[in-house]
């Protein structure tokens, strides 16, 4: 009896504990969500609002007396158009690019292994301007390519595949190789697929890294054809401070991608982690 009562009290305890720490993670996102929806005398005045409107939905797509409605649908596609294509290469960069560091054997392979890990932990934005120099002398400065071809590399996508296919046996690559099997195919079609769980790990990851991206965006784009989403948010903050309202909307049009894309995978998702951490 003493043993029972004390398994309930620990399991009212944790699921306390989870339920606590659960408000706090999505509290910022409710809080997101109530004050788009609510009146602008209440925004940022009252921590939960009383009354709701869809003004501030109504001026983000149809503008005021003053001002002009943003290319917001289409930032919302230019986002989506530069995430997913990034990240299409991103996997097929990094699956090829760890299967041969894995698999085949060449001089540098050592050196290329390090300098990996190495870039894994070097700041990123110190590769800010030797990168923007180089779009801006090929000629692709505001427009969708200059903002996918620096991010086609994704060093945690190779080093992750990587480490994958180091464990898978070379007995199975050589009896593929006895069948007439060149390494794209013993890559595409038998490899690849025994990749899926790692696959779902690493798309989300570099997807949601992608498409909150503002740094590099704001770099490249200059022009309504190419703004992303993260850009005409961030455009907002100066001349719109003080109708916070709109701004709480875009972040919400930002945001429900991403939950939509991690509803939709999270069984796979969870399953995925755990087949990666085994």
């Amino acid at each position: 009896m003493v043993g029972s009562k004390k398994t309930k009290r620990s399991i009212v305890i944790r699921y306390i504990l989870t339920t606590l720490l659960l408000l706090v993670l999505i509290s910022p996102f409710i809080y997101l969500i109530l004050h788009s929806f609510a009146d602008w005398d209440q925004v940022d005045r009252k921590l939960i609002p009383t009354s709701f409107s869809l003004r501030s939905w109504k001026w983000l797509f149809g503008g005021s007396e003053t001002t002009a409605a943003a290319p917001w649908l289409s930032a919302f596609f230019h986002s989506l158009i530069v995430s997913t294509v990034s990240t299409a290469f991103m996997l097929l960069f990094g699956v090829m690019t760890a299967y041969a560091l894995a698999k085949l054997n060449f001089r540098g392979k050592k050196f290329i292994n390090r300098f990996i890990t190495f870039q894994m932990f070097f700041p990123v934005i110190i590769l800010l301007i030797p990168q923007f120099l180089m779009i801006t002398k090929g000629g692709l400065l505001d427009s969708f390519a200059g903002m996918i071809i620096p991010t086609v590399i994704n060093m945690l996508a190779i080093f992750m595949y990587s480490n994958f296919f180091r464990a898978i046996p070379d007995s199975l690559i050589e009896a593929a190789k006895l069948d007439g099997a060149n390494d794209l195919t013993i890559l595409f079609r038998i490899i690849l697929p025994m990749t899926s769980s790692l696959t779902t790990v690493i798309f989300l990851f570099i997807f949601t890294d992608r498409w909150t991206n503002l740094l590099w965006d704001m770099i490249v784009t200059k022009s309504d054809g190419t703004v992303t989403l993260n850009v005409l948010i961030s455009q907002m903050f100066g001349p719109y401070q003080s109708y916070p309202g709109p701004m709480y909307a875009a972040s919400v049009l930002l945001t429900v991608p991403l939950i939509l894309l991690f509803l939709a995978f999270s069984k796979k998702f969870s399953e995925s982690v755990q087949d990666v951490l085994k």
